[in-house]
């Protein structure tokens, strides 16, 4: 394989087999190559393996909008979306461009010559490899694979039982029979507690404060219902549309009537939970709905087995690990067999690689995203992160399609770079606007999001449709060059 090649994809996983195929439909003329720092293909559905994994979109809109979802389960366990993402690269000759044990160090832009210098590391040999591209898109995610997030908990080096991070199940977990005790109340906690109580002795959740919980089929009635009159990409295309604009909907609804939905979202766990259970206490959050994102349960199974006694949520803080199990700030003592530590993520941006441009060291914290995808200062560069109220591939489908637009324009121009030059105003803000404790404890290191759009991201799928997929190339956000033009001076962003 070259060295050298049009568009350098950094990311085997949903994001990144998705931009590659991408790349092939709509720039076929491209070269380019893939580099993934794990050994296999699907990335997030690879690497987690704890039990339950699934998604908590629906895969009408994770799925990709080229390649219809037609497994009857809408929100699909993990096994399920990484063998779509393996077929996808396997159907589009996508896996035949991945390079894998290569982890992406550093990247060098060279104005003179129109050219990032890629720095690569083998994992699986020991050596240094060094490839040049004229496009450079990182489809990373944003947090650190080789490590979760866990407090530290006095005391936890007492614990004489199996302490456990989801990030990294160990296959040879037994939880049968077992007391558990599940540290967290996010997505991952809510996964986690209904599939260990089918066979744990008991399963407890424990939170310092509530999450909002709702319940949603695990299988979509109209989906079933048009797939047996329709084609399948003809079915596909109506669902998804109606779980977008709902989920929009909804989304908006919680912004500006906060209230209202804290009382139906409250309304329906009562609906869910027995009789004369403290849903104030353990399924009311202090914030309001999408400050940070919903919890999704499918067919209410968390609920279930709360119900049947199988579960039970507990609210307090930790004091200290014991022997057996934890001791509570309320005195009670939680006995533990096993306790999983669900306790988040820790963010990395870019995949943690380092970027310079002309010699000078790029601050991430110091850039304004550009519609979310580019840099301020950062020539022919683009990263994908998804929506935090919405399906992640849904945005990584639009940044995809701009890119390869991006692609076509400069050919079409004779031009050969394209520069986000960050706006003037000092009224900027993280690029990811939850509240969420993984997000609030890196915030300071992320790129910024600037006062309004092409700089602001909206969390607006269809709007974002209308600029990604039809609005303008050329504006003052962006400036078109040749090789040997400097890198524009942009007007300092106020940290």
């Amino acid at each position: 394989m070259s060295d050298h090649v049009d568009v350098l994809i950094v990311g085997a996983g949903l994001s990144g087999v998705g931009a590659a195929v991408h790349l092939q439909r709509q720039c076929p003329g491209k070269t380019y190559v893939v580099l993934e720092a794990r050994d296999a293909i699907g990335g997030t559905w690879d690497l987690f393996r704890y039990p339950g994994i699934r998604s908590d979109s629906d895969m009408y809109t994770l799925g990709y909008s080229f390649k219809p979802w037609t497994n009857p389960k809408a929100i699909a366990d993990g096994d399920s979306i990484r063998e779509y993402v393996r077929q996808t690269a396997r159907e589009y000759g996508v896996q035949d461009h991945i390079r894998f044990r290569h982890r992406v160090v550093r990247a060098e832009w060279d104005s003179a010559t129109a050219r990032w210098t890629v720095h690569a590391h083998r994992d699986d040999t020991g050596e240094d490899v060094v490839l040049t591209c004229g496009f450079l898109f990182t489809n990373s995610g944003y947090y650190r694979y080789d490590q979760g997030y866990t407090p530290e908990f006095p005391g936890a080096e007492r614990y004489a039982g199996r302490l456990v991070h989801p990030q990294h199940w160990p296959a040879d977990l037994d939880y049968a029979g077992k007391r558990v005790v599940v540290i967290g109340s996010g997505a991952t906690a809510v996964t986690l507690v209904p599939a260990l109580a089918e066979q744990a002795e008991h399963v407890t959740m424990l939170q310092r404060s509530p999450t909002y919980v709702i319940s949603l089929p695990s299988r979509d009635g109209l989906a079933d219902a048009l797939r047996r009159r329709l084609p399948a990409k003809a079915a596909y295309t109506v669902v998804r549309w109606k779980n977008v604009v709902l989920g929009s909907a909804t989304y908006q609804l919680s912004r500006r009537a906060p209230g209202l939905v804290k009382r139906y979202l409250r309304r329906a766990a009562e609906g869910q939970l027995p009789v004369g259970y403290d849903v104030d206490r353990h399924f009311s959050p202090r914030y309001n709905p999408w400050d940070q994102r919903l919890c999704v349960v499918p067919d209410g199974d968390l609920f279930t087995a709360v119900s049947a006694g199988r579960a039970a949520v507990v609210t307090d803080t930790v004091d200290t690990f014991t022997e057996r199990g934890i001791r509570l700030a309320s005195g009670t003592e939680l006995p533990a067999d096993i306790v999983v530590t669900a306790t988040g993520l820790n963010l990395l941006a870019l995949g943690g690689m380092t970027v310079a441009v002309d010699g000078a060291e790029v601050d991430l914290a110091n850039t304004v995203a550009y519609k979310g995808m580019m840099l301020s200062g950062v020539p022919n560069f683009a990263m994908t992160i998804g929506y935090t109220n919405a399906s992640w591939t849904l945005k990584a489908d639009l940044v995809a399609t701009y890119v390869c637009r991006l692609l076509r324009h400069l050919d079409a121009s004779g031009q050969q770079i394209v520069t986000p030059l960050a706006p003037d105003s000092g009224d900027l803000v993280p690029i990811i606007d939850l509240k969420s404790g993984y997000v609030l404890r890196a915030v300071d290191r992320l790129p910024k999001q600037g006062p309004a759009a092409p700089w602001r991201l909206h969390q607006n799928y269809p709007r974002d449709v209308l600029m990604m997929r039809h609005g303008r190339l050329t504006d003052s956000g962006v400036r078109f060059s040749r090789a040997g033009a400097p890198v524009p001076d942009s007007p300092a962003p106020v940290a």
